[in-house]
């Protein structure tokens, strides 16, 4: 009798945001716990797990996010956009503190019409 096989372990991306205009581009703030773009050429799919280690400027802390990607931006997609995956933060407690981070960093710019990497 063999045991079924193991659901895939969640590849795990690291992502190093040094500067608020980075962070401004990469958060996607329209997703309920919150959310991040991570540039990437691997091949994900809507609904994959994913494990990203998030370091946010000024800020030595590494933060786990276990999350799943909510969206695909391919490789050569229209209006210069990079590569990668849209990340939808998970619904706990972690990730609405790490929201609630973001976005006392981003302050007054959340409201900017500057164009991001996301939608």
């Amino acid at each position: 009798m063999s045991s079924p096989p193991a659901a895939p372990r969640p590849s795990v991306m690291q992502l190093n945001i040094k500067e608020k205009a980075a962070l401004y581009a990469a958060y996607i703030p329209f997703f309920e716990d919150g959310g991040i773009f991570v540039p990437t050429a691997r091949d994900y799919r809507l609904g994959d797990d994913v494990y990203v280690l998030l370091t946010l400027p000024d800020d030595p802390q590494r933060y786990p996010v276990a999350g799943r990607v909510a969206w695909v931006t391919p490789a050569r997609a229209g209006g210069n956009r990079t590569q990668g995956v849209g990340v939808q933060f998970p619904k706990d407690e972690k990730s609405r503190q790490l929201k609630a981070k973001i976005e006392e960093i981003l302050g007054t710019a959340l409201g900017s019409d500057k164009p991001t990497q996301t939608i």
